[in-house]
């Protein structure tokens, strides 16, 4: 016969309510850290999507401003038929492009955030956790 294991002598001269204890504050730890992981996890997702709805909505005014300066500009190229609406038009175009760039950073930083891909990934081992391993067979 062989010798017992160490967990075979700790399991022996262990009691049930020792053992459920452990079991417990064990459950504890592991909640307390995968909470304490969910909400690092959504703080960073939440920074990251803050930011790209930020820019987005610079997008979204600076849009609103080529609207603005292509009213006017149309405007006075329609009332006046001469040159000088035409520094109306190249501010709009100004701001086409600032809208364009906005949009863009904004779009890629949208598609950076992840989510909480740790947290899904460590709640799928808990019950891998409970499976008997070769130690307790």
């Amino acid at each position: 016969m062989t010798d017992p294991t160490p967990s075979e002598q700790k399991a022996a001269t262990t009691s049930l309510g020792e053992l459920v204890g452990e079991v417990t504050r064990d459950m504890s730890t592991l909640m307390r850290q995968e909470l304490a992981l969910a909400k690092a996890e959504v703080k960073e997702s939440a920074t990251k999507s803050a930011k790209g709805a930020g820019l987005l909505g610079g997008a979204g005014y600076a849009a609103g401003m080529v609207v603005l300066f292509l009213s006017i500009a149309l405007w006075e190229a329609l009332a006046l038929l001469i040159g000088h609406a035409w520094s109306a038009v190249v501010v709009a175009v100004i701001w086409a492009v600032v809208a364009g760039i906005l949009f863009a950073i904004g779009r890629s930083r949208l598609k950076t955030v992840e989510g909480m891909p740790q947290t899904a990934a460590t709640l799928q081992e808990i019950p891998e956790a409970f499976a008997r391993n070769e130690e307790n067979r």
